[in-house]
């Protein structure tokens, strides 16, 4: 029994790790893309949402737009981006930034180091918190357990 006071938050701490990885990651192609300095015009050839939740929860929708555009080689590339603006409608042609070595992991979004930093920032510091309070819920079992010998009333 005591072994799940263990096991649950160990989890939950590498699903929080997971997600900074993720937020880091995210980050770090959106800056790649803005600091290689290449641009292109892209066109939007579709846009849909998606929606999760529903029924006690809150319910989210996410705005996805899909944008072509091709590379200063004449390459064609198609890349999916979601949560952009609700004003860039199918067959709007918008200006995306690339890294040559990956075009696919362009973005239309402009460039906005700061509210990039905000956003991944905030996303840390709330994924930090969560991963302080599973550890020290873990502390807290154990000296609980080491406390009583192992029995809880």
């Amino acid at each position: 029994m005591e072994v799940l006071f263990y096991i649950v938050p160990s989890i939950m701490i590498a699903g929080l790790l997971l997600a900074a990885f993720t937020v880091v990651g995210r980050a770090q192609r959106v800056s790649r893309a803005w600091d290689s300095g290449l641009t292109a015009e892209a066109r939007c050839l579709r846009t849909y949402t998606t929606t999760s939740g529903g029924g006690d929860t809150m319910v989210s929708t996410t705005l996805h737009h899909v944008y072509e555009f091709a590379t200063r080689d004449g390459r064609t590339v198609r890349f999916e981006e979601a949560n952009g603006p609700g004003t860039i409608l199918e067959g709007d042609i918008v200006t995306v930034h690339y890294a040559a070595d990956r075009p696919e992991q362009a973005t239309a979004k402009p460039p906005a180091r700061g509210r990039l930093l905000a956003e991944q920032g905030c996303l840390l510091v709330f994924l930090g918190a969560g991963i302080t309070f599973c550890v020290f819920f873990m502390v807290t079992a154990h000296w609980i357990f080491a406390e009583s010998d192992g029995f809880m009333p």
